[in-house]
Formats: C-alpha cells, sequence, structure tokens
C-alpha cells in the first residue's frame, strides 16, 4: 500500500472511533426513590419530578463516578422488591442500612447517618426519652422501615399502627388514633419546620435506639457498578459537594 494511503486509512480509522467514542452515551441507571420523604426524597408538584437531597446526592456521585441516573418514584416498601425484579437499579432513599436488608441487597459507602424520632401530640407534655416510656399505647411508624420492625420486636405496645407514608402516621397522630409516631428524625425535623403541624411535636429530649447509616442501594454481586458508586461518593466527599448538598437541605 503506498504510504499516503496508508496514513490516511490510519486517519480515517482513529476519526471513526473517536466519533463512536464520543457518541457512546454513558451507563443509564435507574434509581427507585419516595414521593414522601421530604427532604430525602420528594415529589415536587411543580415539576412533577422526585427531588430531595438523596436525589441530589445520587446524581452528584453519578457525574462523578461516569455514568447517569434516572429518577423514578417508587414507594417505599416496594423499593427493595423492585431493585432485585430489576425494575431498577439503585435505590436512594431514607433506607437504612441493617443486617436482615444486607442479605438481599448491598450497600455502598455511607452518605448520611442518623436516626429516629419520636412525635407526640402538642398537647402531650409527657418528657419521653425512650421506647420504653410509651409501652402499653398504642404507636406507629412507616411500614418497610426499621422503626416499625424495632416496635413490633419489641413486644411492649398495645398496639403498632403501620403507615404507608409519615403524612398518614402524622395525620392519624393529630386526630388521636395513636399516641405516638417514630419516623426517621431529619424527616420530622424538617416537615416540622415547614409550620403546618401545629397539633404535633418532635420530642426533643427522646434518645434514638436505631442509629444507622443512608447509602445508595445495589443489587448483590454487581461489583463494577459498586465501585463507579463509591468512586463518586469519595469524590463528593472530597470536594464538599456531599457537604453543600447537606447544608441545601438543612441537614446539618
Amino acid at each position: 500500500m503506498h504510504p499516503r494511503v496508508r496514513t490516511f486509512t490510519c486517519v480515517c480509522a482513529f476519526v471513526v472511533g473517536l466519533a463512536a467514542t464520543l457518541g457512546a452515551s454513558a451507563e443509564t441507571l435507574k434509581v427507585g426513590a419516595t414521593a414522601t420523604g421530604v427532604p430525602f426524597t420528594f415529589l415536587d408538584v411543580k415539576s412533577q419530578s422526585i427531588q430531595g437531597m438523596m436525589v441530589d446526592a445520587a446524581q452528584a456521585v453519578a457525574k462523578a463516578g461516569g455514568f447517569e441516573v434516572e429518577v423514578q418514584q417508587t414507594t417505599f416498601a416496594a423499593l427493595i422488591p423492585s431493585l432485585t425484579a430489576k425494575k431498577i437499579d439503585l435505590i436512594s432513599a431514607a433506607m437504612l442500612r441493617t443486617p436482615a436488608r444486607e442479605k438481599v441487597v448491598q450497600y455502598s459507602d455511607p452518605v448520611f447517618r442518623y436516626g429516629e424520632g419520636l412525635i407526640v401530640r402538642a398537647d402531650d407534655a409527657t418528657a419521653y426519652t425512650r421506647m420504653e416510656d410509651l409501652q402499653g399505647e398504642v404507636v406507629g411508624a412507616q411500614v418497610g422501615t426499621v422503626f416499625i420492625d424495632e416496635l413490633n420486636k419489641r413486644g411492649i405496645f398495645k398496639e403498632v399502627r403501620g403507615y404507608d407514608s409519615i403524612a398518614d402516621l402524622m395525620r392519624d397522630l393529630t386526630l388521636g388514633r395513636i399516641k405516638a409516631g417514630f419516623a426517621d428524625r431529619p424527616i420530622l425535623a424538617y416537615q416540622m419546620a415547614q409550620g403546618t403541624h401545629d397539633k404535633i411535636r418532635l420530642v426533643d429530649g427522646y434518645q434514638p435506639v436505631i442509629m444507622g447509616e443512608v447509602c445508595l442501594i445495589l443489587r448483590k454481586g454487581e461489583t463494577t457498578t459498586l465501585e463507579q458508586v463509591n468512586k463518586g461518593i469519595a469524590a463528593i466527599k472530597a470536594d464538599g459537594s456531599l457537604d453543600r448538598i447537606i447544608e441545601k437541605w438543612k441537614l446539618n
């Protein structure tokens, strides 16, 4: 082959390869998030999209980790079943790491850490500090959370009622159908700060039983995706992006 022809062919091959590389889109992972976990995840009625701290975190992790995400609304109780059934690829929500869950799914490196909070009616001035202070009462928590599992395990309550959302839990507490409710403290604190729940109070002196880590959650065995996710988490911790997201949502 003539040297000029060979050179031209090589240049063409390089251009085609470069174009293919630039044209190839990054992998897009479907992320499951709830519509009722303000400020971690919630449905923004103006944009009709899921927003929140864990949505921002997932998007920042994806950018730093070299992939893209598509956020999908999923009920809390359906998050893990949807993940294992491959309807979604990641969970980004206020779902604490537990040994029981780790038997089914795998967790990324930690993104945030917190415990449960206690809410009672505003006219209940009792200084509750432990779950045992409510022994014999009717209490409630969100279905699918570690909090309702803990309440049931203790066996000291008259009844433990499960709710699909924290909003439903708060409604029944306001109406006096339950004595107290347990849920993610940052979510309760955020909602109470909005000033729309004047008949409920968040008990300041209550000491949480369950302190846990919020992570991104994946299917077991997906080591490559886990490496990408953890790479992204490390990057947003190092450059301060995660701290800015936490500050934005008033969680620090």
